[in-house]
């Protein structure tokens, strides 16, 4: 099924510390680029997720905050090894100034980083991490195929314009063809007998060759064929659709190249409306 690149998705989950969130926003980009944003603490399980999101996107530039908001209830222990650094210092300076003021217990404790956050499991906190991480991307997942959904309805509707005007278009190119052949030989009546037979021949074939247009209306059929191929696989579709776009944008180009008619120059400009139009879309496709 066809995916947006652009997408939003949140979720929580509780832990010991506190409740873990985590927020992903992806927007288009031409590979797959992960930002994360996370506490220190979490930060040695960096490449866990960033391999858990690679496993289910393909590409988009995917902004990743995890935030932890610590229980104010969560119980608190003192850092046993910081207060006996502080106590160290305490005893050195006390001999240097035995005047000195001892400190009371009440003031260690205010020490910035005295009091800190009872400690959990590595391991556990890893687990909360991955699971919101994956409820999140279940979500993101989710918001980023409805969007594609909407993107290949747009696109259909696109392809089915153009196959309307390429079927107007071989419609009224015998007429065009014909009006052509019939203004060439009232001209050539008039100046006949000057012309050479041999040349005369070779011009025609040249100006035929020149004019044809079916081969061009052949192309266009297939490409938007394939496109419509392409958009129904359940693959990452965004880069091939990006070529189909210039294969199509190509033939349209060749095809009001060759206008010997107003009607012709007109489809060929409705033509790259139309793919200027899925072009758009196709660049947020993943």
């Amino acid at each position: 099924m066809t995916q947006s690149m652009t997408a939003y998705a949140q979720a929580t989950i509780d832990t010991e510390l506190g409740e873990l969130s985590c927020e992903l926003r992806g927007v288009n980009h031409r590979y797959l680029e992960i930002a994360p944003r996370m506490p220190e603490e979490l930060r040695v399980h960096e490449s866990a997720l960033r391999e858990l999101i690679t496993e289910r996107l393909a590409r988009g530039r995917v902004d990743c905050n995890i935030r932890l908001k610590v229980n104010e209830s969560t119980d608190l222990e003192p850092n046993i090894e910081l207060a006996g650094e502080l106590q160290a210092l305490l005893d050195l300076m006390q001999k240097q100034v035995p005047s000195m003021q001892p400190i009371r217990a009440l003031e260690v404790l205010r020490w910035p980083g005295m009091l800190q956050a009872k400690k959990v499991d590595p391991l556990h906190m890893k687990e909360k991490l991955l699971s919101v991480v994956v409820d999140a991307l279940d979500g993101l997942v989710e918001s980023r195929k409805q969007e594609g959904g909407k993107m290949a309805e747009l696109i259909t509707q696109r392809l089915d314009g153009m196959h309307q005007v390429i079927d107007e278009v071989r419609a009224f190119v015998p007429e065009i063809a014909a009006q052509y052949r019939s203004r060439l030989d009232d001209k050539l009546a008039e100046i006949l007998d000057k012309l050479d037979p041999s040349r005369l021949e070779q011009e025609m074939v040249i100006f035929l060759q020149k004019t044809d247009v079916a081969e061009e209306l052949d192309r266009l059929n297939v490409h938007l064929e394939e496109v419509t191929r392409v958009l129904q696989q359940g693959e990452p579709s965004g880069r091939r659709l990006d070529f189909l776009m210039q294969e199509l944008n190509r033939e349209a180009n060749t095809l009001g190249s060759k206008s010997q008619d107003q009607r012709l120059t007109k489809a060929s400009v409705d033509l790259k409306v139309y793919i200027e139009q899925m072009r758009e879309q196709v660049q947020n496709i993943e």
